[in-house]
């Protein structure tokens, strides 16, 4: 009982900035980037606005309700690792019971919006992309096989689809080779880190592939799905769908990308694994920016 006091003393104290870590911003304004190239490939001219802001708004409130019950489910992981030790729920200052209840209000609010201001094929898709990330990857993959991050990278590549979909309302090949170009990109990103946090996994008992196979095989799949991303991101100029300049851009980033890659199988810098990762943020917000730099200079 006295714990449950306490608790709910701590859960008091909570202010608007932890709810909104919940949410993970940095992560969701990532997402947020990919819908939006989605929404500028997907038309020629200007992205209508009523599809830009409901379109955007919409995913934004899903995605954080899914970052939430993330927080909710990893609580005790999280509690074990240096990275996520000060989370709100793994603290303590948000307990479980506010924190899905904060997560069903995003969810609904979001789907509500995409629903109604947008269309039902975008609500259902980005219904799917949560319960993939929230439910399947967090809840079930994560713990169950050192793949999980190659398999639970489908539900995180949507954005882009999201985005094409909230103003064509409908597929297009181009929309799903966005998702491929995230879905290969997914596991150097995902196992670099990994590396770096490997001592983490493998007390909070997570099978991340370091853990369970060793870094050096690690580092070899980092290096085959890297070359495979290369080779994936200069497919919009195959297909007609972009111009020289996102070739251009596209392989020197890829070529860069691949560098890291290199150090880290080799060992050849410090603290390679996080360097790697972080590249590889910036390499996909890059990307994606030249894919947007491109199109509207071609179409023009």
């Amino acid at each position: 009982m006295a714990s449950h006091n306490l608790e709910t003393v701590i859960s008091e104290q909570a202010g608007w900035r932890d709810y909104l870590e919940l949410c993970k911003p940095k992560v969701v304004a990532l997402m947020i980037l990919t819908v939006v190239i989605g929404m500028c490939l997907a038309t020629p001219g200007f992205v209508p606005l009523d599809a830009l802001i409901f379109g955007n708004l919409g995913v934004a409130l899903c995605a954080g309700s899914a970052a939430v019950i993330n927080h909710v489910v990893d609580r005790q992981i999280d509690a074990l690792m240096a990275r996520t030790h000060k989370r709100p729920v793994a603290t303590g200052k948000i307990d479980s019971i506010n924190a899905l209840l904060f997560a069903l209000v995003l969810g609904v609010t979001g789907m509500s919006v995409l629903l109604v201001m947008v269309n039902p094929l975008t609500a259902w898709l980005t219904l799917a992309s949560l319960l993939g990330y929230a439910v399947v990857y967090t809840l079930f993959l994560k713990r169950a096989t050192p793949q999980n991050i190659v398999i639970g990278g489908i539900a995180g590549a949507a954005p882009p689809l999201l985005g094409w979909t909230a103003v064509t309302g409908e597929f297009h090949s181009n929309a799903l080779l966005l998702v491929l170009i995230i879905f290969a990109w997914t596991p150097p990103h995902f196992w670099a880190l990994a590396i770096h946090r490997k001592e983490e996994y493998a007390k909070a008992d997570i099978p991340m592939l370091p853990v369970t196979h060793g870094e050096a095989y690690t580092k070899l799949h980092i290096l085959l799905y890297t070359v495979v991303l290369l080779l994936v991101s200069i497919m919009p100029w195959m297909t007609g769908m972009s111009g020289l300049i996102y070739l251009f851009g596209a392989s020197a980033l890829g070529l860069r990308f691949l560098y890291w890659a290199v150090v880290l199988l080799r060992d050849s810098r410090p603290h390679a694994a996080i360097k790697t990762f972080k590249f590889s943020i910036s390499y996909l917000m890059l990307l994606f920016v030249v894919l947007l730099v491109d199109h509207y200079l071609y179409v023009g």
